[in-house]
């Protein structure tokens, strides 16, 4: 490895959600002196992520685990029996190996095991996925970004509640926030004048969501002291644009709606934001705690184990978030509950504060710590 032998190996990947919070680990421990690899997968974004960021990464083959008949049941075990050849030679010398989450920890944490070397898991989500289930029987401690989740390891299994790292841009927004607000109105051709409702629906998007929004950006067209910033996702954009009128996309009818197939930058996003209406994963709900952003979120329904309604009612129960289900989704109730929140400054600032109580902006060097703890 160009990086030398790493003194930690990070595995998971997949999604952005298990990507950035290990990227925002690695950051914190690059800073405290560990030379930090990852283990991923070839199709993921941590691919392109990870060697963007600086770090070594090791594509290892990861198949999730089916349980019906088929050809790629047949040959599973194969492939993770492959996968975990291909993962000893990073992990054998390393003091830890943190498992994010993902089929491809499962190879990583098995690879450390048999090479004797402490397996540290992170559970994002508030309900524990499988892999992570599994791992937790072999890990010398699991670490939580939702109490709520604690209930579905065993008992003997170590716990800890050290939060879900966010990226360091992220986290400035509390701090340089009228800067970047600044920044944001100019990228994103906002106006100064108007309330701000960023809507977006994860890195791929949420068609479901976008029409929705679509339907209320009608619906509250009238409202010339309100702006919606609307981020579709690549692959939905071409086919939400022909439900906005040149109205609403200029402003001169009221409503001001910016369209946004992606944003690399959503510190500028969350900075310009009055309110966030999103689905409610992981990463997300993190990114809008450590934000202190008031939020309606929309939980995607085929979450397995409905992980993000559970995410969402946790911050709702603190008082951060509104919640509105996937069935009950529509323009209308969409810009119902917009209006609800966005023309009540006195429960929008209570649902702010509430938020930022919630989140976890030192998760990143929780977590650090644990894994030193547990490496030594």
């Amino acid at each position: 490895m160009t990086n030398g032998q790493p003194s930690v190996v990070i595995a998971g990947g997949g999604t952005a959600g298990h990507v950035f919070p290990g990227l925002a680990l690695a950051g914190a421990l690059r800073d405290r002196g560990h030379v930090v690899a990852f283990i991923g997968t070839d199709r993921g974004l941590e691919s392109r992520l990870v060697p963007e960021a600086g770090f070594a990464f090791h594509a290892v083959q990861a198949t999730p685990l089916v349980r019906r008949v088929s050809v790629a049941t047949a040959r599973a075990p194969f492939i993770a029996l492959a996968a975990i050849r291909t993962c000893r030679p990073p992990v054998r010398k390393a003091r830890a190996v943190v498992g994010m989450g993902g089929y491809a920890s499962v190879s990583a944490a098995l690879a450390a095991r048999r090479e004797h070397v402490p397996v540290l898991v992170h559970e994002q989500n508030a309900v524990a996925g499988l892999a992570n289930r599994a791992l937790s029987r072999i890990a010398r401690a699991v670490a939580l970004s939702f109490a709520d989740a604690r209930d579905a390891f065993p008992r003997r299994v170590r716990t800890e509640l050290t939060g879900n790292p966010v990226r360091q841009e992220i986290l400035r927004v509390p701090e340089d926030r009228e800067a970047l607000a600044k920044e944001g109105r100019q990228t994103l051709d906002l106006d100064e004048g108007r309330r701000t409702i960023v809507i977006f629906g994860g890195s791929q998007g949420a068609l479901h969501l976008d029409r929705a929004a679509v339907g209320a950006a009608r619906l509250l067209a009238d409202r010339a002291d309100l702006q919606i910033l609307l981020i579709t996702g690549p692959a939905h954009i071409d086919m939400i644009r022909p439900g906005l009128s040149p109205a609403t996309e200029d402003g001169s009818g009221g409503l001001l709606v910016r369209l946004v197939g992606y944003l690399d930058r959503m510190d500028l996003a969350y900075a310009c934001a009055d309110l966030v209406v999103s689905r409610a994963g992981a990463t997300t709900v993190a990114e809008l705690t450590v934000c202190g952003l008031p939020a309606l979120l929309i939980p995607y329904p085929y979450a397995t184990g409905r992980h993000q309604e559970a995410n969402a009612r946790a911050l709702q129960r603190a008082g951060g978030a509104s919640l509105l289900l996937d069935e009950q989704l529509s323009a209308e109730s969409v810009a119902g509950r917009i209006a609800s929140l966005i023309d009540h400054d006195e429960r929008l600032a209570a649902m702010a504060e509430r938020s930022a109580s919630f989140g976890r902006p030192d998760a990143a060097e929780r977590l650090a710590d644990l894994m030193e703890e547990l490496a030594s």
